[in-house]
């Protein structure tokens, strides 16, 4: 409670006591009052009419005294009237304080489970269903870090406006923390429509640009809905289902509204699961590097490999890196995992030959980390691979975000001898700023266009384009995603330099990589065996695990 309520609130429990002891006072006054004004208005009267002995002034000083009492009884009463006056309002103000969230006005997180769980009650007598939509605002953290707090609370408050504006009159709304709302609405139940017109409302109004301190903010809104009478018997289960359809809203690519059904629930559970297990999974050394082979076009040669990453999961088998990477991204991990693949790829790799290459993907997550170029050199240190023997592929979208730091961590590596590629080139906004920007080695042609090359004559000219402009700029092409003869060889007349793919072979364990080039003649006898890393270094050891 703020201190300019305390101060105005009575010490607890003080004002009874005190009510009690003027009421008291004043009751023993009224009744001296009564028995003395008697005996002196006898006295008086008889003195009056008959002469005789004047009243005693004993008696007229007890009845004024008694007036005096009576008189201060009474200011005293009112002077506890007006404090407890200023004690309800105080206690009013407090109340509303604790229900409301002080930035926005609305409900807060506590306010309406009680109100949310009163319109359920409400809802269900009159034959009715209750909606619930929670919406969390997209893009809200970039505003917030780029522009400040002041910006981030004068935005929140703009969409709040927003927010009350699309809502019927007898919907009930909330701000539960951060940037995510809730709104409550009653509806018929055959008529869902009523609900998505309001959604579709909310999305709309929150599209638009918001002003915020002079500012023009960019967000959009992910709204998930869930309704009482499906699978929801309470308040607390509306909020979970609307909270689950929320966040497939957002995996659906954000700026939309989604209705809660069972097999969300399902989704996120599984995907939780993964969650779970992953933090184990790093640790233990279940995530294993796999190796995809990477070959000269001109001469079929093996050049080297692309490193990939693959879960053996001791109950579910083999898990392919769709399925984990996305989550490692989203919950920090994904820089101990890619450091776990390096490790053992470099240990793997340090006695196959020299003209062998291995090629290691960075997540754009892994470009915030100004230590990032410091990490992998380490790893190439305690592991004994050798660094102009490793290419770091950085993919388009990852610049976007910070180019400054970028170049920043591919000098580092190309300082120590690292190569560094620019993958996925084509699909991204600005190929060629990025081109000059940042000392590339080589392109890697996204495999959307590979894979359709021989179908699609936008993509052969893309896919020619690319390969002139490697030309010109004296850099090598790879190309993605051969996966047959045809293909290989529209990329051979086309000039391409590499390719790698399914053509040439499924990506292979560490035994069956070794198995590959040992039937090749392809490892080095003899060669000594990797350092392992120090066993007192604690930070790499937790990047290990």
């Amino acid at each position: 409670m703020p201190a300019d309520l305390l101060k105005d609130l009575p010490e607890q429990g003080s004002i009874a006591p005190r009510s009690l002891l003027t009421a008291g006072i004043s009751a023993a006054a009224i009744i001296l009052f009564v028995g003395t004004g008697g005996a002196v208005l006898v006295g008086v009267s008889d003195w009056w009419r008959y002469g005789g002995t004047p009243v005693e002034p004993l008696l007229v000083t007890a009845l004024l005294l008694n007036i005096a009492l009576i008189l201060l009884g009474w200011r005293r009463h009112q002077a506890l009237r007006h404090e407890i006056t200023v004690r309800t309002a105080a206690e009013q103000r407090a109340h509303l304080l604790a229900s409301r969230d002080s930035l926005t006005g609305f409900l807060n997180r506590r306010s309406i489970a009680d109100e949310g769980a009163a319109m359920y009650v409400h809802a269900e007598r009159r034959g009715k269903a209750m909606a619930l939509m929670l919406i969390d605002l997209d893009h809200f953290k970039t505003v917030n870090d780029m522009h400040g707090h002041a910006v981030g609370d004068a935005l929140l408050r703009a969409a709040a406006d927003k927010i009350a504006a699309a809502l019927p009159d007898n919907a009930v709304v909330a701000r539960l923390g951060g940037d995510e709302f809730a709104c409550g609405m009653v509806f018929d139940p055959s008529h869902p429509e009523a609900v998505e017109w309001v959604a579709q409302a909310l999305v709309s109004h929150l599209a638009q640009p918001l002003d915020a301190e002079g500012v023009r903010c960019h967000v959009s809104a992910s709204i998930g809905i869930a309704r009482s009478d499906f699978e929801c018997p309470s308040m607390d289960a509306l909020l979970r289902s609307a909270d689950i359809a929320m966040y497939a809203a957002k995996k659906a690519g954000k700026n939309r509204y989604a209705w809660f059904d069972a097999s969300m629930e399902r989704e996120l559970k599984a995907r939780n699961d993964l969650e779970l297990g992953l933090r184990t999974a790093i640790p233990k050394g279940q995530i294993v590097p796999y190796f995809e082979q990477q070959v000269d076009l001109d001469t079929g040669k093996l050049t080297g490999f692309e490193v990939l990453a693959r879960w053996e999961h001791p109950l579910r088998g083999l898990i392919q890196p769709d399925a984990f990477i996305g989550i490692a991204e989203e919950t920090g991990m994904i820089g101990d995992l890619s450091l776990s693949i390096m490790r053992q790829s470099f240990a793997a790799a340090r006695d196959w030959d020299p003209s062998l290459s291995l090629s290691v993907n960075i997540s754009p997550t892994q470009l915030r980390d100004p230590w990032l170029a410091q990490k992998i050199i380490k790893a190439l240190v305690e592991t004994g691979f050798p660094a102009n023997r490793l290419e770091i592929e950085i993919t388009e979208s990852a610049l976007f975000e910070n180019l400054a730091l970028a170049q920043s961590i591919v000098g580092s590596l190309k300082n120590q001898g690292i190569a560094v590629a620019l993958d996925d080139f084509g699909t991204g906004y600005s190929s060629l700023a990025h081109l000059r920007a940042l000392p590339f080695d080589r392109i890697k042609v996204d495999k959307s266009f590979i894979t359709s090359i021989n179908d699609s004559a936008d993509s052969a000219a893309i896919v020619t384009a690319i390969v002139r402009l490697g030309e010109s700029l004296n850099l090598p092409v790879t190309a993605e995603g051969v996966e047959d003869a045809e293909v290989q060889e529209r990329l051979r007349s086309i000039g391409c330099m590499k390719g790698q793919g399914w053509y040439y072979g499924k990506p292979v364990s560490v035994a069956g990589a070794r198995r590959l080039l040992a039937e090749r003649g392809l490892i080095r006898v003899g060669a000594p065996d990797a350092p392992r890393p120090q066993t007192d270094d604690v930070t790499s050891q937790r990047q290990v695990g």
